[in-house]
């Protein structure tokens, strides 16, 4: 009786010490991912930050697009039509420029 007693004891210890060495893993483990997880959070407030910058300057450039719209309706009617047409369409290339970089 005292050998089985002996076996099923070493066999139990055999376990317990199983068991401590998964938990020790699934601890490291889990630390692990919280780290991931804590730079991926990092990572998307950042981009959101970026977002929020850009449409801000979306919307910037819109509304400098209205104005100079405004502006070629009002140098249209002075006389110089061409030469205004050529400088507004040249801003508003650089402009859809820049809105095409802020949506990349």
């Amino acid at each position: 009786m005292k050998e089985t007693s002996r076996t099923a004891l070493e066999k139990l210890k055999s376990q317990i010490e199983l068991l401590i060495s998964r938990y020790e893993t699934t601890a490291a483990e889990n630390e692990r991912l919280k780290d991931e997880i804590s730079k991926y959070k990092t990572r998307i407030l950042h981009y959101e930050i970026e977002i929020s910058k850009n449409n801000n300057r979306k919307k910037e450039l819109e509304d400098k697009i209205n104005r100079l719209q405004l502006g070629e309706a009002f140098v249209a009617s002075s006389g110089s039509s061409n030469e205004a047409k050529q400088v507004i369409t040249g801003l508003i290339r650089e402009i859809d420029k820049c809105i095409a970089l802020l949506n990349e």
